[in-house]
């Protein structure tokens, strides 16, 4: 479960670790928060993992809004017949369902076939299929 507020930017390391895989986002991600939106910056060294990487960063992080919003989220490889991978990807609050969905990711086009909703899903949603199909291209 990433960070609902974390964008994702790049792999944090070049060569992923096979314990990596079972991260949210498939690897470890740099990125920036949008936590308050008109102020993106990139989260502290320390908080990157524990906290942008895994989620569930409610009381913890200084940055996290107020509110009833989101806590977490989760993606999960639903199918993959070549041509497309189908994403499974639920937002949760307080470890219950918020939102939840299922993508389609075109391996031709290297793009979703419709849009999620939200610049933070689509991206989020879009590392995640990135390390997966990185992941799958060394086996």
């Amino acid at each position: 479960m990433s960070c609902p507020y974390f964008y994702p930017t790049e792999p944090r390391a070049r060569i992923s670790a096979a314990h990596d895989a079972m991260l949210p986002l498939g690897d470890s991600w740099a990125g920036v928060c949008l936590a308050t939106p008109d102020h993106p910056s990139p989260p502290e060294e320390a908080a990157i993992r524990p906290l942008c990487n895994l989620g569930y960063a409610r009381h913890t992080c200084a940055r996290f809004p107020s509110g009833d919003g989101p806590d977490a989220v989760r993606f999960t490889i639903a199918s993959h017949d070549g041509a497309s991978i189908g994403v499974s990807y639920v937002v949760e609050r307080d470890y219950h369902p918020f939102v939840h969905g299922r993508l389609e990711y075109s391996a031709t086009t290297g793009a979703f076939l419709e849009r999620p909703a939200g610049e933070l899903l689509e991206r989020q949603a879009q590392a995640y299929v990135e390390s997966y199909r990185r992941r799958t291209s060394r086996t």
